[in-house]
């Protein structure tokens, strides 16, 4: 037993990842594309795409959506984990970026589960709950622009049923958060919202120290 988590060494983490890491060759090959961009540093991480695999996975979850999809590792990950029938809501700006998620989801035949909406993320939320999609969703990935997290949260929150889950990635900054000088608008609306994540009794929550932080929030 430990009361501390144990602090991840580069070698500590291939350790984790040659005895855990179940990345297809798609996947990886996703992921070494998308390595080489300018924006390579949006991408997840391999351990954290299989946990939501995972999570996907172990709630049984049929209907999803993910905010920010990027070149599409995330959303492939998680369209492998939906039964043949279910779907994956995806929000993204990029058509260009999006144009390299649309090549996998096809070369691993999942592209019929998966639902691109282009344009921004907030309206498409609104939409779905103008729409009547209110407790609809199992399961909801948010990794977009920092500034609007707190907005993309309570309208996920809305459309998530009881007993669904949402993810949060990018909630430590790097380390930013606890550091008082860092007052960049993606950090302050990081910091805030993880101050109300925690005491809101609509959820349960818990933070897992995965890549830069993940928030998983459970609706209540």
């Amino acid at each position: 037993m430990s009361r501390e988590t144990a602090g991840m060494s580069p070698e500590l983490r291939e350790y984790m990842l040659s005895v855990s890491l179940r990345e297809t060759g798609l996947l990886k090959d996703l992921r070494t594309e998308t390595g080489k961009m300018r924006n390579s540093n949006m991408q997840i991480s391999p351990e954290q795409g299989q946990l939501l695999n995972f999570l996907v996975k172990l709630i049984g979850a049929r209907r999803t959506l993910e905010v920010g999809v990027f070149t599409g590792y995330s959303s492939l990950w998680t369209a492998m984990a939906l039964p043949d029938d279910g779907k994956l809501l995806a929000c993204d700006v990029s058509r260009e970026w999006t144009d390299i998620a649309w090549s996998y989801w096809r070369r691993a035949g999942v592209e019929h589960k998966v639902d691109l909406r282009l344009g921004p993320a907030l309206q498409t939320l609104e939409t779905l709950v103008e729409d009547g999609d209110v407790d609809a969703f199992d399961f909801a990935f948010i990794d977009a622009d920092k500034e609007n997290y707190g907005e993309y949260y309570e309208l996920c929150l809305r459309l998530l049923r009881s007993g669904g889950l949402m993810a949060l990635d990018n909630v430590f900054r790097h380390g930013r958060v606890i550091d008082r000088e860092a007052l960049d608008s993606g950090t302050t609306a990081i910091r805030e919202l993880n101050r109300r994540i925690a005491v809101d009794d609509r959820v349960d929550v818990s933070i897992l120290p995965v890549s830069d932080g993940l928030t998983l929030a459970r609706k209540r």
